[in-house]
């Protein structure tokens, strides 16, 4: 994966795991972060698909947290400057992708397909098991990150665009036009 992007991708990643907290202990937090980190380089890769796209998020920035706390609730309590600081690199479609990845494994592997349609290439994110073919153990660590129903309201906020993206529909749905 392009180190471009790596802002972005560790910005979005801690903000999914403050959100979406692992269970207790050392191995589910980093079983988690591994689901997390591979769901957020799928989206920011697929968000970013090329050179051009990554370099200039990279300068002007992805947008920051604030309608996904807003959605979460975590803006009840304004963060302090150092906590504000890594949030401003989080992007929301990068976090709402995500999200729908963590919820839908198939999803996921469909995604991971497509990113060697990106200047990120197929070996981007090397083969994303954790995400595209979660374990027990993997479930065990992040039951919350993993929940779709607790994903439901940050995956929704861009849902239809990723499958748009990726040419999928919503179950009982048609593609426009047929």
């Amino acid at each position: 994966m392009s180190s471009d992007l790596s802002p972005v991708i560790a910005a979005s990643t801690r903000w999914l795991l403050s959100a979406f907290p692992p269970s207790a202990g050392p191995l589910s937090d980093a079983l988690a972060e591994a689901q997390a980190r591979q769901a957020a380089t799928i989206a920011a890769a697929l968000r970013y698909p090329t050179e051009l796209d990554a370099g200039l998020v990279n300068m002007l920035g992805p947008g920051g947290s604030g309608r996904l706390d807003a959605v979460t609730g975590a803006d009840a309590h304004p963060p302090a400057e150092a906590e504000y600081a890594w949030r401003t690199w989080v992007d929301e479609t990068v976090v709402s992708w995500a999200a729908c990845l963590l919820a839908d494994a198939d999803l996921a592997a469909v995604a991971a397909a497509c990113l060697a349609a990106t200047h990120h290439g197929a070996d981007g994110v090397g083969d994303a098991r954790r995400l595209t073919i979660p374990g027990p153990r993997d479930h065990r660590a992040a039951p919350l990150l993993r929940h779709p129903d607790l994903l439901g309201p940050i995956a929704d906020l861009h849902r239809e665009s990723l499958l748009g993206l990726l040419d999928r529909h919503p179950a009982g749905s048609s593609p426009e036009g047929t």
